[in-house]
């Protein structure tokens, strides 16, 4: 009866000691990450409230120098928001803070002199030259101008991009002869970080004053990078309007000095990219008996990049027509990094009469884009009315039903 006893009482003392053990173990890990300095990766300041956005993964890290980053690296949490919700007033609004930066009238104030002193000891001749270069029907249209500041701070290892402000920007809505517009901003060529402005109704002198702090980038790195700066306005029925670009090597930049005021002419986008579309092969195959149209969508080839940094994620979206009203929509899946992709995938449409006078066909191909609305790479229409090979293709399924027909036709600008 005894060594029950003893054994029980054994068992009560270990069980009430691991429970303290394992108590004070989770107290001395909660105290430790309180002490902790959140190592943010990325923080986008907007009207004196910082936030520290997106679920941030190891793709979405610049390389360190030594070990040491890595391991601190490792040891960082990968979500993380912080909100300074203690500076709001009663209404639960934020305080208006004092910028640090200068307005836009000490922008006025400042004479030309003093920005061409600045871009000279830190701008190289080849960045300049990547603005200045523009054709003569560019300068004529005048799509603005970009105002912004650069800064490393070193001992943070963090590169910051302040968008001040976008002066003299055409108007895109021709009713109300005005635009809403907002920036997209890339850092090249990586393509790792993407980010963008709020949209600003109804102006065409926006002032965005907003900053975008990229943490654990050397300094060393910062000379292989480029800025692309993407000006858009806003439309709520169809996909945005494209203002213009900036493009800003960083080689041949000072940024040791301190805080850098740069300003750059918004170009046209990308010439480069009216050259060619690509080509698309689809097969096509009309059932009489069934009333059904078999689209298979096979191959895309030669798909231009989807802006100046890299490929694009192409996929297929096909519409179905019935005297000019849209009656079905398919897509394909989304194919990564693939100027020359294979799709593979078909799709039965029923025809909604007994012929196909008035039926047509659109293939839109688009790059897929997370951060923002997908944006047309090119578009085909096959159909009785269409010019060229869409045409000459349709005829052929019309005469030669339950035949599958496959043919290559070059993608036009959507």
């Amino acid at each position: 009866d005894e060594i029950p006893a003893v054994v029980g009482i054994f068992s009560a003392f270990g069980l009430v000691f691991s429970i303290s053990l394992f108590a004070w173990i989770c107290c001395q890990r909660k105290s430790s990450k309180s002490n902790k300095t959140p190592p943010y990766k990325f923080v986008h300041v907007l009207k004196g409230v910082d936030i520290y956005p997106e679920n941030l993964n190891s793709k979405k890290k610049f390389g360190a120098d030594d070990k040491n980053e890595e391991k601190s690296k490792s040891a960082m949490p990968k979500n993380s928001l912080h909100l300074d919700l203690e500076k709001r007033d009663l209404n639960g609004n934020f305080p208006k803070t004092t910028p640090k930066i200068q307005s836009s009238t000490d922008l006025e104030n400042l004479s030309p002199k003093h920005f061409a002193e600045r871009k000279k000891d830190s701008v190289s001749p080849d960045s300049l030259k990547s603005s200045a270069s523009l054709s003569s029907d560019d300068k004529q249209d005048k799509l603005g101008t970009l105002f912004f500041f650069l800064e490393y701070n070193f001992e943070k290892k963090a590169f910051v991009v302040n968008i001040k402000e976008a002066r003299g920007l055409p108007a895109m809505d021709e009713q109300s002869m005005t635009s809403d517009p907002y920036i997209k901003m890339t850092i090249l060529p990586e393509k790792k970080h993407k980010v963008k402005t709020r949209v600003l109704r109804k102006t065409l002198d926006p002032a965005f004053d907003e900053t975008f702090t990229f943490y654990g980038i050397p300094y060393s790195q910062i000379q292989d990078l480029t800025l692309h700066f993407m000006i858009l306005s806003f439309d709520r029925f169809s996909r945005d309007d494209v203002i213009g670009e900036v493009l800003i090597p960083l080689a041949g930049i000072e940024l040791s000095e301190g805080r850098l005021l740069m300003e750059r002419e918004i170009i046209k986008r990308n010439v480069r990219k009216s050259s060619g579309r690509g080509e698309l092969l689809v097969s096509l195959c009309y059932q009489s008996t069934t009333n059904t149209l078999t689209v298979v969508v096979l191959k895309a080839r030669h798909l231009p990049k989807s802006d100046v940094s890299g490929l694009s994620d192409p996929y297929v979206k096909v519409n179905l027509y019935h005297a000019k009203k849209r009656i079905s929509k398919k897509k394909t899946h989304v194919k990564k990094c693939s100027p020359n992709a294979v799709f593979n995938e078909l799709f039965v449409f029923d025809i909604p009469c007994e012929n196909l006078d008035d039926i047509s066909i659109e293939f839109l191909v688009l790059d897929s884009d997370r951060g923002s609305r997908n944006e047309v790479i090119g578009q085909l229409t096959l159909g009785s009315s269409a010019e060229g090979t869409g045409g000459e293709h349709w005829k052929e399924i019309c005469e030669y039903p339950r035949r599958q027909i496959a043919k290559w036709h070059m993608l036009c600008d959507g």
